[in-house]
């Protein structure tokens, strides 16, 4: 198992060969010579613990709710291992402090900002302490219990919302980036109507300047000939004046 904080007894072989038998059943399990010769089993024996030994049953089992005992597989036999029910002193503060600090550098945990390894170590330093205290006083250890489980849930809320958020965020952002394709693609179809509308506009200004320049050569052509009508009928309307005053006058 991995090393922990917490301070945990030394483990117990509970079955071999994968049986997997846990502590209380082996210890129901009754034996041959326990059975009579009618077959009846022989009555349990009476409850004979002095109140300390009551006392100390009943806070190894509340340490047992609080904190599991931890079961592994190895070489196909089971082992157990429960939290230790030894109070602690002064000095395993202080070791367990050291510890800690020590595992923290040599886990090169960050001292500030969301840590998985910080949280760990400070998770199983919390865990000790509330093992510590539920030796002394069950009360305030199952009340620390409380603590734990309502910081572990609001953590676990906050991990939901950061990782909605962070769906969140990704969604609008791959909406986003599809939407200034979608827009990156309009813009240059309006770029590309444009082009094709400015180059209607000056084949139309081309006409339209052929056509002023056509109508103005055919303008000054009229007007030339208008010209040169006017002019004929001026000439010829001064040579039939002439004429006729001619005839008119009277010959000396």
């Amino acid at each position: 198992p991995n090393i922990s904080l917490v301070k945990y007894d030394n483990p117990v072989l509970v079955s071999r060969n994968n049986d997997k038998k846990t502590p209380r059943s082996k210890a129901l399990k009754v034996s041959p010579q326990q059975q009579s010769e009618n077959g009846q089993f022989p009555a349990p024996p009476k409850n004979k613990l002095a109140p300390v030994q009551s006392a100390n049953q009943a806070t190894e089992e509340i340490l047992n709710s609080i904190l599991p005992p931890r079961e592994w597989t190895e070489s196909g036999q089971l082992w157990v291992q429960q939290v230790s029910s030894t109070p602690a002193t002064r000095n395993d503060v202080v070791s367990i402090q050291d510890d800690l600090d020590k595992r923290l550098q040599q886990r090169q945990a960050r001292e500030t900002g969301i840590c998985p390894v910080r949280r760990e170590l400070y998770s199983q330093m919390f865990d000790e302490l509330i093992r510590q205290v539920t030796i002394n006083c069950a009360e305030r250890g199952l009340l620390l219990l409380r603590v734990r489980d309502e910081i572990r849930m609001t953590i676990a809320a906050y991990q939901t919302l950061y990782e909605s958020s962070v769906a969140f965020g990704m969604r609008k952002a791959l909406q986003a980036e599809q939407g200034k394709a979608d827009m990156e693609r309009t813009i240059s179809e309006v770029k590309q109507d444009k082009a094709d509308l400015e180059k209607q506009v000056n084949e139309l200004k081309a006409k339209c300047e052929q056509i002023e320049k056509r109508a103005a050569e055919q303008r000054q052509v009229e007007e030339k000939k208008h010209q040169e009508e006017i002019n004929f009928l001026k000439r010829t309307n001064q040579q039939l004046k002439t004429q006729l005053e001619g005839i008119i006058a009277p010959k000396k």
